[in-house]
């Protein structure tokens, strides 16, 4: 499959919908609502994923487009777009910069493309399953074969302990070299880019994932739900290069 149109539109999303949330970001008047489901919101997030929207209608108005803001259009398309606008609204709404802009081209269910882009920092990732590049440049996971010297990431460390085996995760954390919550899709951007080894969140969404798949997957890395199985449609994520990541999902298994 050619993905060279698919490349160069994902980019344009990305650049447009970043334009878009960067007046918002540290703005004192931004305004932050709460969700039926607890989550925060603001206009950034939902004008970015109109404006994606739209984008997308006009280039390829045969494709579906699920998004976690506007819900889902047609997403038994051939093609469908999954849209996160702001992965990690509350560091946005914060003004830390530790979020991001997800967007996956899935091919009939699965992700064959993915993007993550930081606008504050100007980073722009995509990957493919095969080759993940940062603003142009190829990207590798690092080459890591000990938890202990590795540097581990999730996003609320409170969070294994509600939803998965907490104690195991805390045993986990404690060997690493390194734990920081530097989380939500940031942590996977600086996994796939070498400058961290394993990211884990033990609840994700759908729109959370479809990016995160080929974008870890192109950079050479290995991700699973949280339990080392299939990621696409998991509820769950772990990634990490191929050395580190069967010995973290021994660890979150409590082995």
């Amino acid at each position: 499959m050619d993905l060279t149109p698919y490349r160069s539109f994902i980019a344009e999303l990305a650049h447009q919908s970043g334009d878009f949330i960067r007046p918002y970001f540290g703005n004192p008047d931004l305004v932050v609502e709460t969700k039926s489901d607890a989550t925060p919101v603001t206009l950034a997030d939902r004008g970015a994923e109109q404006l994606m929207r739209r984008l997308i209608h006009a280039k390829f108005p045969t494709h579906g487009v699920i998004g976690e803001e506007f819900g889902s259009e047609h997403p038994d398309a051939e093609f469908t777009w999954v849209l996160d606008p702001i992965d990690g609204t509350k560091s946005f709404a914060a003004a830390c910069p530790l979020f991001g802009t997800l967007i996956a081209l899935l091919h009939q269910g699965q992700p064959v493309l993915g993007a993550i882009h930081q606008p504050i920092l100007g980073q722009l990732m995509v990957g493919d399953g095969t080759a993940t590049t940062l603003n142009g440049r190829a990207v590798r996971v690092r080459p890591m074969a000990r938890i202990e010297d590795a540097t581990i990431l999730t996003t609320n460390v409170h969070s294994p302990e509600r939803h998965q085996n907490g104690p195991a995760f805390e045993a986990l954390a404690r060997r690493a070299k390194l734990f920081r919550t530097w989380g939500d899709c940031y942590g996977y951007l600086l996994v796939a880019a070498g400058w961290a080894d394993v990211m884990c969140d033990p609840i994700m969404n759908p729109w959370d994932i479809a990016a995160l798949i080929p974008v870890i997957r192109g950079a050479g890395g290995v991700i699973t739900d949280w339990q080392g199985q299939d990621p696409v449609n998991a509820q769950s994520m772990v990634a990490a290069g191929p050395g580190l990541h069967s010995q973290v999902i021994a660890a979150l298994r409590g082995q």
